[in-house]
């Protein structure tokens, strides 16, 4: 079995994507081999209220019942939009969404922000994981109405902060909620954490996806499962940016002394059922 932590339907507005509505997915996925995915609707991010891209996506997936048995669906939140928590307990009952997904470099909040503490906290009451994304899309390809490479309001140049994210800018969440469910995806960039913040990865309920990972190197697939632990990785595409070729190469790749078949297996699917609470 195959199953997608990072997938996404809807529009980017610096890019024309492809296959990125319900239907055309599934035909992707049908050729990869995906057996399932965790999907959310990009408009989300863009929108200003979130809920409406929340709608579109549970509308679509209720247009086809081979959708509903293919699809998990994971609201888009702003917890600065003033009626984010109607909109959360909506998605989470009404609508039966599995999950939440945020995205503070573009809604332009902080990760320790009382609101979003307060938000990932009534996740974890309604039983939903929350998601971060480390970046969407590579800034060397940014649009100039994308969000900004750099923080231009530090008071000094040394002080400039890049808004592509490393991991050790999701570690205040964590901190904050350490027992909600954490998915981590599109490791991109850094993954160097100190001690401390790594004992606290390795304790807490965190899955990182394989979207962002290099095949070799020092932050490599590989390299991570060593440093983390396999229990703590899953398959994920992050499509329609990324396409399902290189996701499959980054696990099947590796060879038996990186990751063993066990390990690969748990990487396809095994940890991603057991973090969501699926069967097989």
């Amino acid at each position: 079995m195959l199953l997608d932590i990072n997938a996404y339907v809807g529009h980017w507005p610096f890019k024309q994507l492809q296959n990125n509505t319900c239907l055309k997915l599934l035909d992707r996925m049908n050729r990869f081999g995906v057996d399932v995915s965790v999907i959310s609707n990009i408009n989300g991010i863009f929108y200003k209220n979130t809920q409406s891209a929340n709608e579109e996506l549970y509308d679509e997936i209720r247009s086809d019942s081979r959708f509903r048995q293919r699809f998990i669906p994971f609201a888009v939140i702003n917890p600065l939009y003033a009626g984010w928590r109607d909109d959360l307990e909506t998605c989470a009952g009404k609508m039966g969404m599995k999950g939440v997904r945020f995205y503070p470099q573009y809604h332009d909040y902080g990760m320790s922000d009382p609101l979003l503490i307060e938000a990932v906290k009534l996740s974890r009451d309604l039983g939903l994981p929350v998601a971060f994304d480390i970046r969407m899309v590579d800034s060397r390809q940014r649009s100039w109405l994308d969000i900004p490479l750099f923080d231009y309001n530090a008071e000094i140049k040394k002080d400039i902060i890049t808004k592509e994210w490393s991991l050790r800018n999701i570690v205040p969440i964590v901190e904050a909620v350490p027992d909600a469910g954490f998915i981590i995806v599109n490791l991109a960039n850094s993954v160097a954490l100190d001690e401390d913040d790594m004992d606290l990865f390795r304790k807490c309920n965190i899955l990182f996806d394989t979207s962002g990972r290099a095949l070799r190197g020092d932050d490599s697939l590989s390299e991570m499962l060593t440093g983390f632990g396999r229990e703590k990785f899953a398959f994920g595409s992050h499509f329609p940016f990324l396409d399902y070729i290189t996701g499959r190469l980054r696990i099947e790749s590796m060879n038996d002394s990186e990751a063993d078949a066990h390990t690969k297996e748990l990487i396809r699917s095994g940890n991603a059922l057991r973090f969501l609470g699926l069967s097989g």
